[in-house]
């Protein structure tokens, strides 16, 4: 089975009753040790309970440095600190920053909110700690990709309300999971059958965090979670209205209105949770996110919404910097150092990522 993606391979051992097919993911995705660096210390301890690995440059320092808390990919149910470690790496290497990767619990068998509150745990504990690291407190960003980006959105959205913390500098969202609202935006519809994230996956992995199981995944799909007092709400922010012409001509009709289905509703209501949706959070909470570094890319389900949250930061005098990759793919930017699977495109995003961080 060695050339087959790992995605059939966790279908066919579910298949054979030999394992799920989540359980082989969690197992494919966690990683080794760090081992040895020539020009970083790397280190694995703990966060107030929650495993992080910690990246810290071996060249000298005039000052104390930046410090970024990163958030793994991987739909809330794969992933690790292991999975990550070469975009963690890289970020430290090249940025010369301080970087703490968070292995946060994984759906399903810890559902919303304890992945985000392991996330918050191990970022206010950072930001409590940065100095014992050389790091300014006042120059800490959050990042992360797919659900990291999701994470790393709502633990910035929670820590505007928290009082006798360092603020937040920056945030850095790839191709973020940013709300569970609306699955028919255009570039869901254009994308839905792209690798690596097809639409009917990506609402898979969300249920299996909110829920813990995919039971309502058609009825998710339709729409029918959503009551339409909220949709009505959530229209000023969340609307193929909102996002630019150039993005709506590859073959996009706007979805007929569909009633709600309360027990639906009622089952999976964390959905309409800013906790879960940062883009549907109100007004008073974004005009105080600090800047952004976005990324996204053209054949990506996720695209649209990153779109409508990078318009609703601006729209309340929130500085963003965007970065879109026009033939990309979900998940590109893991594959920037992969030998034959290298994609320039992939490689470029990390630099302007590390641009950004350096212009900070």
């Amino acid at each position: 089975m060695s050339s087959l993606p790992t995605l059939f391979k966790g279908r066919i051992l579910e298949s054979l009753h030999i394992c799920t097919e989540l359980q082989f993911l969690h197992l494919f995705h966690r990683g080794g040790n760090p081992g040895k660096n020539a020009t970083l210390f790397i280190k694995d301890t703990k966060f107030k309970q929650v495993p992080v690995r910690i990246y810290q440059p071996k060249s000298p320092s005039a000052g104390r440095r930046k410090g970024i808390v990163y958030f793994h990919g991987g739909g809330w149910v794969f992933g690790s600190i292991g999975s990550h470690d070469n975009i963690c790496r890289y970020l430290a290497r090249e940025s010369e920053s301080v970087v703490v990767s968070v292995g946060y619990r994984l759906a399903p068998e810890h559902r919303y909110p304890v992945p985000l509150n392991d996330c918050l745990a191990a970022t206010t504990h950072f930001l409590e700690t940065a100095e014992d690291y050389g790091v300014d407190s006042a120059g800490i960003l959050l990042a992360g990709d797919s659900a990291g980006g999701n994470l790393a959105a709502a633990v910035c959205q929670t820590l505007v309300s928290k009082q006798g913390l360092p603020e937040v500098r920056a945030q850095i969202l790839i191709y973020p999971v940013l709300q569970a609202v609306d699955f028919d935006l255009p570039s869901y519809q254009q994308n839905r059958a792209v690798p690596l994230l097809f639409r009917e996956r990506l609402v898979f992995y969300v249920l299996q965090y909110v829920k813990g199981d995919a039971s309502l995944l058609h009825e998710v799909l339709r729409g029918l979670h959503v009551p339409m007092n909220l949709k009505l709400h959530f229209r000023k922010w969340l609307s193929a209205d909102h996002i630019p012409k150039e993005f709506k001509a590859r073959g996009y009709k706007p979805a007929v209105p569909i009633s709600c289905d309360e027990e639906v509703y009622e089952a999976v209501k964390g959905l309409c949770d800013p906790e879960c949706s940062p883009l549907i959070a109100e007004d008073a909470v974004v005009c105080r996110l600090p800047e952004a570094c976005i990324v996204t890319c053209e054949y990506d389900v996720l695209r649209d919404e990153a779109l409508l949250y990078k318009k609703r930061l601006e729209d309340n005098g929130i500085r963003v910097t965007w970065h879109h990759v026009a033939h990309g793919f979900h998940g590109i930017v893991s594959f920037f150092d992969k030998g034959f699977f290298h994609f320039p495109s992939g490689k470029k995003a990390m630099d302007e990522i590390v641009k950004f961080i350096k212009s900070l």
